[in-house]
């Protein structure tokens, strides 16, 4: 199964980073695309949520089944939606000075075809949401992005 990883060391907690990745429910007011999301179940070790992601006039449902363990990650299953396969796992490492996030997105479309022409753009896409997660994150718990470094 195809998929991108980004490793990442930010001037937060893993809790706060937890935190933030748990919040489904605001998605759609920082991650590009999202434009609805609608919590069905949780608790302290699952949820179950639906997403809406837009581009133009073109919208689809992507349901998922979050599994919690806090505050050392977040694995989210694929259950519905328009493709074959998507899961995305993070893991939260306590570091000096904040913590490491290792965030890895494994997909397949249910078309071979689309999924080689949208892989090429798919890896740009998610470095744009990783992006977005961090300046989220700034905006919740201060700006110290000059400590913020990639690792991958």
């Amino acid at each position: 199964m195809p998929g991108v990883r980004e490793v990442r060391q930010l001037p937060y907690s893993a809790e706060q980073m937890f935190d933030l990745v748990a919040d489904v429910a605001r998605y759609p007011e920082f991650l590009p695309w999202v434009v609805g999301a609608r919590v069905r179940s949780d608790n302290e070790h699952e949820m179950i949520a639906d997403l809406l992601v837009g581009f133009n006039a073109l919208r689809e449902k992507f349901t998922s089944r979050v599994l919690k363990v806090r505050p050392l990650e977040i694995k989210v299953h694929y259950l519905d939606g328009p493709m074959r396969d998507l899961d995305n796992f993070w893991h939260f490492r306590s570091i000096e000075g904040g913590c490491e996030v290792d965030f890895t997105v494994q997909f397949t479309f249910r078309n071979a075809m689309f999924e080689k022409l949208a892989g090429q753009y798919f890896d740009r896409a998610f470095r744009k949401m990783v992006g977005a997660f961090e300046q989220r994150a700034n905006a919740l718990y201060g700006s110290n992005s000059s400590s913020a470094t990639s690792a991958a």
